[in-house]
């Protein structure tokens, strides 16, 4: 039998109009510390989000989700924050903000293989 990892994870959400709350579930970011393990998957379907505001700038905000990955994998045109530390990129991910690209508050979970953890996550909360 496998090990099993503590992971967390946080659901990524798109809010096109702040104000009025609403979201579509657009992806999960999954963060294994010991592992150095911290990748997301994100999808955006186009057409809900334009059902929910149908002036939304789909094209800014596929740029800012890409950027929400550039950090995950730490790459080296994700910014000052893909700098970080894994643990530092995760927390600044997942922190509560007021913006169109959000996350919910983390949640754990102990998994064997975090690759198909990732993959399951993203099934029961996205599709």
């Amino acid at each position: 039998m496998q090990e099993q990892h503590l992971y967390e994870y946080a659901v990524i959400r798109v809010v096109p109009r702040v104000e009025r709350e609403e979201f579509i579930n657009v992806g999960v970011v999954i963060c294994h510390w010991k592992r150095d393990f911290l990748r997301s998957k994100i999808q955006l379907d186009s057409k809900k989000l334009l059902m929910l505001d149908p002036l939304a700038d789909v094209e800014m905000i596929q740029l800012n989700l890409a950027s929400f990955e550039k950090i995950c994998a730490g790459a080296n045109n994700g910014g000052n924050i893909a700098t970080m530390d894994l643990a530092s990129r995760f927390r600044w991910l997942t922190a509560v903000r007021s913006s169109i690209i959000q996350t919910s508050r983390p949640h754990s979970g102990f998994a064997d293989d975090l690759e198909k953890t990732l993959e399951r996550l993203f099934d029961e909360n996205v599709r």
